[in-house]
C-alpha cells in the first residue's frame, strides 16, 4: 500500500535493503546506530518500515514496529537535512502511524522534537541519557556468553524488562553477526544480560543491559569491558532507574545527549529497576 501527501511525496513500505542510507542519517544525526542493527529491526516486523521519496528518491522515513496486538515502537524519524521544514517528514509519520492500529506507541524523542510528540498524543515517562567512554577492567562473576540453549530464557528474562514479548527479535539480536551477548547466572538463576554490537567510528553499543541488581549490571560490564578493550562504548542509560545512572558513572561513562521515552497510552508493567541500558532508541 503507498499514501500519497500534498506535492508529489510518496510514502510506502520500505524493505531492508533500502535502510542503509537512512542509517547513514541517522549516523549523521548523532544517533550512530549499530552496523548490522536491520537485520534484526525487520525480522520483528518486515512490515513496520516506511519512507517517503520524492522522483523514487528517499527524503524521509519513520518507522513504527508492531509488538504483539497491544504495543508498537515508533523511530527512525528522519528527514533529508536540505528537504525539512517542507511538510514531508510529517506526512511520512502521518501515512505510518496507521500501520500500529490501536496500540500503544511508544518512541523515543530528542529534546527538540519532544513538543511536537506532546501534541500528536505522546506523554513523556521518563528521560534517558546516552554515556559514552572507555569501560574499566572488571571481574565478570558468574557470567558467559550466551548460548543457543539459552534463549528461551533470555526472552522470558526480556519480557519482564520491556512492554512487550519480543523473541523473533531477539533471535536475532543474540546472533547477528558482530553482536556479543553474555549472560549471568547465579545459583542457576538467570539475573541480567547484555548485548554489546559495532556501530560507525569505531564505537561499541551496549543494549540492552537487564539486571536484577547493580552488583549483577556491574559484573555484566566487566565481560563487556573485556570484549570492548580500549574502544569506546556507548550505552543508554534511563533515568527512571537511579542505581543504572550511578553505576555508568562509576565507570567513567560521560552522559551526552538526552532523549525522553513516551508513550500514547498506557503499558503493561516494566521492571524498570532492572533496566540499566536501553536496547536501542529506534526500536525501544
Amino acid at each position: 500500500m503507498t499514501y500519497s501527501s500534498a506535492g508529489q511525496l510518496v510514502v510506502g513500505p520500505a524493505a531492508e535493503e533500502d535502510w542503509p542510507v537512512i542509517s547513514r542519517w541517522a549516523h549523521d544525526e548523532g544517533w550512530n546506530p549499530g552496523i548490522n542493527d536491520a537485520r534484526s529491526f525487520f525480522a520483528q516486523d518486515p512490515d513496520g518500515f516506511f519512507l517517503g521519496r520524492l522522483d523514487g528518491e528517499p527524503v524521509s522515513a519513520v518507522s513504527v514496529v508492531n509488538y504483539g496486538a497491544h504495543y508498537a515502537f515508533l523511530g527512525w524519524y528522519l528527514v533529508r537535512p536540505d528537504l525539512r521544514g517542507r511538510g514531508h517528514g510529517l506526512a511520512t509519520w502521518k501515512a505510518a502511524q496507521a500501520h500500529a492500529g490501536s496500540r500503544t506507541i511508544g518512541l523515543d524523542g530528542v529534546v527538540a522534537q519532544q513538543d511536537n510528540y506532546r501534541r500528536s498524543g505522546f506523554a513523556p515517562a521518563h528521560s534517558t541519557f546516552r554515556h559514552t567512554g572507555v569501560l574499566p577492567p572488571r571481574r565478570a562473576t558468574g557470567v558467559r556468553p550466551v548460548r543457543a540453549g539459552d534463549h528461551e530464557t533470555v526472552a522470558a528474562y526480556d519480557s519482564a524488562c520491556y512492554p512487550a514479548d519480543r523473541p523473533h527479535f531477539l533471535e536475532r539480536w543474540l546472533t547477528t553477526d558482530g553482536h556479543r551477548a553474555f549472560v549471568r547466572f547465579d545459583e542457576g538463576r538467570l539475573t541480567g544480560y547484555a548485548v554489546i554490537r559495532p556501530a560507525a567510528g569505531d564505537v561499541l553499543r551496549i543494549g540492552p543491559l537487564f539486571a536484577d541488581s547493580p552488583t549483577a549490571a556491574e559484573a555484566l560490564y566487566g565481560a563487556l569491558a573485556e570484549e570492548a578493550g580500549t574502544a569506546q562504548v556507548a550505552v543508554d542509560v534511563p533515568e527512571s532507574n537511579p542505581a543504572a545512572m550511578a553505576l555508568a558513572g562509576s565507570l567513567g561513562l560521560t552522559p551526552s545527549f538526552e532523549t525522553a521515552r513516551m508513550y500514547t497510552g498506557p503499558i503493561r508493567p516494566v521492571a524498570d529497576q532492572c533496566v540499566y541500558g536501553v536496547t536501542t532508541l529506534e526500536l525501544g
